[in-house]
C-alpha cells in the first residue's frame, strides 16, 4: 500500500474507531441500567405496587423455613464451650429458639436465656440495647439498667449515653454472646449495639460469640455506601443501606476490616445457621421491635423508614406502622388514619391526633430500595411550598451521606440517583466475599 493510500484510509479507519467506542458505551450504560433493576427487584407504582395479592403469605413463609436451624439451636457446637464460663448476654424478646432432636423441634419456643440456665451455663448480666430486653420500649426510648423480672439476672443498658458496659461488669466476663434478630438494613441500630459490644469485648479480652440469624431482607444490596463523615448510631459501617449480610457475617466483616481498637485480640466465634440461603422468605416469629410489627413491615422498612427525617407520618402511633404513609396537607391518596399515643410502641407521634391522607401499602409489592414515594411525596411538598426534610442532617445521616437528599431537593432523575452509588456498591459486594457464609 502506498503513503498516498494509507492517508486516504486514515479518516476511515478513525471514523470507525469512534463508533466502536460509542457502542461500547451503550453497552456498559445497559450493563449498568440492569443491575439497577436487579437489585432493587422494583414493581409497578402505584397500581400493582400498592395493591396486590402477590406479597408473601405467612403460610408461604412457614414453609420456606422447615429446613431451618438458628445458631442458637445448634446447641451441640457452643454449649461445651459456655461450661464454666461467665456468660455475658445481648438479648431480646426476639432470642427465642427451638430445641431440636434429628432436625425437628421437640419442644416450644423457649428463650436462649431460660435454655442456657436449663443447661446451668452461668448468665451473669444481661445487656438492653435499643427497644429493651424484652421488647417494650419505643424507639429513642430511655433504657435503664436493672434486673429482669422473670430471672432476676441483672440488666445493664447499652443504649443511649452509656453504649458499652462499666469496666467493672467487663471485666467480671469471659464471654459475650449476641443473639438478635435483625432487618438487614444499616440505620437499624442492633447492628451497632453489637459494634459497641465487640469494641469492648476486644479492649478487655472477652470472647465474643453470634448465634446467627436470618436476615428478612438478605436478598438486596442496595443504596449509597456511608460515607464515614456521616457515621452515627444509625449508620457506623461504610456499607450500603441494604447491605445482604447476617449479624454473623456482619461481625466477621466488622472483625476482618479492623473497624473496631484492637481488633486482632477479639477472639470472635459465629455460630452459622443451616439451611439458609440468602434469598429464603423468613416471616419473623416474633416482631424486631415495636414499630415492626410484621413481615410486610420489615419488607417496607429499607424504603420508608427515609420519611422519619420528613414531615410525613408512616404509621407511627397506629395499629400500621411502616404499613402506611400519609399526611394532614399533602394528599397522595385517599386512605385515611389518625396516630395516636400508644405507651410502648409511639408516646409521641409525628402528627398525633390529626387525620392524615395518605396510602395503604399492607398489601403492597414494594421491596428491596424503592425511592419513589419518597421523591414523589417531595415533589408534592414543594409545589405547595412546603418543607419536606424537616430534619435534613437527620436524613444524612440516615443515607449515610447528604447526596441523596441534595439529589432529590435538585430534582435529579431516579435513574440518575441510583446510577450515583453502582461504583460503590461494586467495591462493597467484592470487600463482602471472604465474610460470606451463605450462598
Amino acid at each position: 500500500m502506498t503513503f498516498s493510500n494509507l492517508r486516504l484510509l486514515l479518516p476511515f479507519c478513525g471514523m470507525l474507531l469512534i463508533c466502536w467506542l460509542v457502542i461500547a458505551y451503550q453497552a456498559s450504560a445497559n450493563l449498568v441500567q440492569d443491575d439497577i433493576v436487579d437489585s432493587s427487584e422494583q414493581a409497578i407504582y402505584p397500581s400493582s405496587a400498592l395493591d396486590s395479592s402477590a406479597a408473601p403469605l405467612d403460610s408461604d413463609a412457614t414453609s420456606s423455613t422447615s429446613s431451618l436451624v438458628l445458631g442458637a439451636e445448634n446447641t451441640s457446637v457452643y454449649l461445651a464451650s459456655l461450661r464454666g464460663k461467665r456468660v455475658g448476654l445481648i438479648v431480646n424478646q426476639t432470642s427465642m429458639l427451638d430445641q431440636h432432636e434429628n432436625n425437628a423441634a421437640v419442644s416450644k419456643p423457649i428463650h436462649l436465656v431460660d435454655l442456657l440456665r436449663s443447661y446451668s451455663i452461668n448468665v451473669t448480666v444481661m445487656f438492653a440495647p435499643e427497644h429493651g430486653v424484652r421488647g417494650n420500649k419505643g424507639a429513642g426510648e430511655h433504657i435503664s439498667s436493672g434486673k429482669d423480672a422473670a430471672t432476676l439476672i441483672p440488666i445493664q443498658s447499652i443504649y443511649g449515653k452509656n453504649k458499652t458496659p462499666p469496666n467493672s461488669i467487663m471485666e467480671s466476663l469471659d464471654v459475650i454472646i449476641f443473639d438478635i434478630q435483625d432487618v438487614g438494613t444499616r440505620f437499624y441500630t442492633y447492628i451497632s449495639s453489637m459494634h459497641h459490644m465487640m469494641q469492648a469485648a476486644a479492649q478487655h479480652k472477652v470472647a465474643f460469640m453470634v448465634l446467627d440469624r436470618p436476615n428478612p431482607n438478605g436478598e438486596f444490596i442496595d443504596g449509597p455506601v456511608l460515607d464515614l463523615a456521616f457515621q452515627s448510631f444509625v449508620g457506623m459501617h461504610p456499607i450500603p443501606v441494604l447491605h445482604g449480610l447476617t449479624v454473623g457475617e456482619l461481625a466477621l466483616m466488622i472483625k476482618g476490616e479492623n473497624w473496631i481498637d484492637n481488633a486482632e485480640q477479639l477472639a470472635l466465634t459465629v455460630i452459622p445457621m443451616q439451611g439458609y440461603h440468602k434469598s429464603l422468605v423468613y416471616n419473623l416469629p416474633v416482631p424486631p421491635s415495636p414499630n415492626l410489627p410484621n413481615y410486610q413491615a420489615v419488607r417496607l422498612y429499607p424504603s420508608l423508614c427515609f420519611f422519619e427525617a420528613s414531615a410525613v407520618s408512616i404509621g407511627r402511633g397506629t395499629d400500621f406502622p411502616f404499613q402506611v404513609i400519609g399526611h394532614n396537607k399533602v394528599r397522595l391518596g385517599d386512605f385515611t388514619f389518625t396516630p395516636a399515643s400508644k405507651p410502648f410502641a409511639a408516646p409521641k407521634p409525628k402528627l398525633l391526633n390529626l387525620a392524615l391522607f395518605g396510602l395503604n401499602l399492607q398489601h403492597s409489592v414494594i421491596q428491596g430500595l424503592d425511592l419513589r414515594l419518597l421523591m414523589d411525596y417531595h415533589k408534592a411538598f414543594k409545589a405547595q411550598n412546603i418543607p419536606f426534610f424537616t430534619a435534613p442532617d437527620f436524613m444524612d445521616k440516615l443515607a449515610g451521606t447528604d447526596t441523596l437528599r441534595k439529589a432529590i431537593e435538585n430534582g435529579e432523575s431516579l435513574e440518575d440517583i441510583r446510577l450515583s452509588w453502582q461504583y460503590d456498591l461494586a467495591l462493597y459486594k467484592k470487600m463482602r466475599l471472604p465474610y460470606l457464609l451463605y450462598p
